[in-house]
């Protein structure tokens, strides 16, 4: 099978789409970018493999009439086992790591007793850990470094304690092997993985309404289509950064914009608010680019922006959106300097003002910035489409659609729950037009 991808390599996270010959998307993919573009690129990229995977098991099973209204279910069940198989192969994997780096530490002094800690460390992790992947647990994040850090720390820290061991030890040997074990890829090959979840899968289902053998056959089928890499487009900002020749490279413009019209065809206005920077974008009804502005040097109105704040309130960012929800009045906030914003909140708190009601305040002041990006790029004419991670913060949603609404009407305004997986999406159409077209 043809496949054409699209990654779009931001500066908080990096995104994968994988299209057929038709312009369906089979797969999507997402990973922290962090400061290693490469490793994002390919982790990317495998993420959305493993998602056309279990898209074409999900078309394989749904040819079984018997199995309506039950695959949903079995994919979602079959995912879940996988994801688990991964996450332990990773899990064993850095903990190999941490052992043979403890080893060139030459702590001799103490060099079996840190062997036992770390086996200790590493056991505690695994039973705490596979929880994660129970039916209908909520985890804060899927990428491994994110689940794998903070429990790693509360257990070598309590081990640590119990054997005597310095802490710190524990701790530098964990900084250093995360780094190599994210640059590799998974240990043991995808589909083999895939096999093992599904076995795993069967052997929970109390009755199934057709025989076990038809669904490995159909699931068996679907994982060995082989998947041709037939071209791949980069964009995003670090996109010089990607291993490819300048013609598989397109800016963040055209993608989003061609990207943006796929998901909604009569979009004539696009607003991006990535991590770095603002755009506001002006397509036709092919959704070539006509015209765009961007914000200058500065942060404020980006996703970073939003990340700074978090880190001076001490709040995970995912929390930011809910907590301005719950304001009762919104704060005016006159700093739009990123770094002067941080000051004036702390003056806001001193000041006896609520973390909601501030955040209210910030959230407005960064839609502000946009619309007025917006308003220089040429306004919103017709249907209005919102891309980028912030359209998933809903306070940022909240004050943007009221601002549109002041300024241009009641148009229609399309936020798509995918939306930041548009730059990739537009990258992959033009992957497949350089080939299918």
């Amino acid at each position: 099978m043809k496949c054409f991808i699209g990654i779009d390599l931001g500066s908080t996270t990096t995104k994968a789409v994988m299209m057929d010959s038709n312009g369906d998307v089979l797969g999507r993919g997402i990973t922290n970018s962090r400061s290693n573009y490469d490793t994002a690129s390919k982790v990317s990229k495998l993420e959305a493999v493993v998602s056309t995977r279990l898209e074409l098991c999900h078309r394989a099973l749904d040819g079984i009439p018997e199995m309506t209204g039950r695959v949903d279910d079995l994919l979602a069940s079959l995912e879940r086992n996988f994801r688990l198989e991964l996450f332990l192969n990773q899990l064993n994997d850095l903990k190999q790591t941490c052992l043979h780096n403890a080893a060139d530490l030459r702590h001799a002094d103490i060099g079996e007793q840190l062997a036992t800690a770390l086996d200790d460390v590493f056991k505690r992790m695994r039973q705490q850990l596979s929880g994660l992947f129970a039916p209908g647990v909520d985890r804060k994040s899927d990428f491994f470094r994110d689940l794998a850090g903070s429990v790693y720390m509360n257990q070598s820290e309590e081990v640590a304690e119990e054997a005597g061991l310095p802490f710190d030890v524990l701790i530098n040997i964990y900084d250093k092997s995360i780094i190599e074990t994210e640059n590799r890829p998974p240990a043991e090959d995808l589909v083999a993985t895939f096999q093992r979840a599904l076995d795993r899968v069967l052997s929970e289902q109390e009755k199934l309404p057709v025989e076990e053998q038809t669904i490995r056959d159909e699931v068996s089928a679907a994982l060995d289509i082989e998947l041709e890499e037939t071209y791949v487009v980069g964009t995003g900002y670090g996109r010089v950064r990607l291993p490819f020749p300048k013609e598989h490279i397109r800016s963040e413009i055209l993608c989003h914009g061609l990207g943006a019209h796929l998901m909604y065809p009569n979009t004539r206005t696009v607003l991006d608010i990535g991590g770095q920077d603002t755009k506001g974008i002006q397509v036709d009804d092919k959704g070539i680019v006509v015209n765009f502005q961007m914000n200058d040097r500065c942060a404020a109105g980006c996703g970073r922006y939003l990340g700074y704040i978090a880190d001076e309130m001490n709040i995970g960012l995912h929390e930011l959106g809910p907590i301005a929800m719950k304001a009762t009045k919104t704060i005016r906030i006159n700093s739009t300097c990123t770094v002067f914003a941080g000051a004036e909140l702390r003056d806001r708190l001193a000041l006896g003002e609520s973390r909601a009601d501030i955040l209210a305040g910030l959230h407005r002041a960064i839609v502000l910035r946009a619309v007025s990006i917006i308003s220089r790029s040429g306004g919103v004419t017709s249907e209005f489409t919102f891309t980028g991670g912030v359209a998933k913060n809903e306070a940022a949603v909240k004050e943007l659609k009221k601002l549109i609404r002041e300024n241009y009407g009641d148009v229609t305004i399309n936020i798509d729950p995918e939306s930041i997986y548009t730059g990739a999406l537009g990258a992959a159409e033009f992957a497949r037009r350089a080939v299918e077209v």
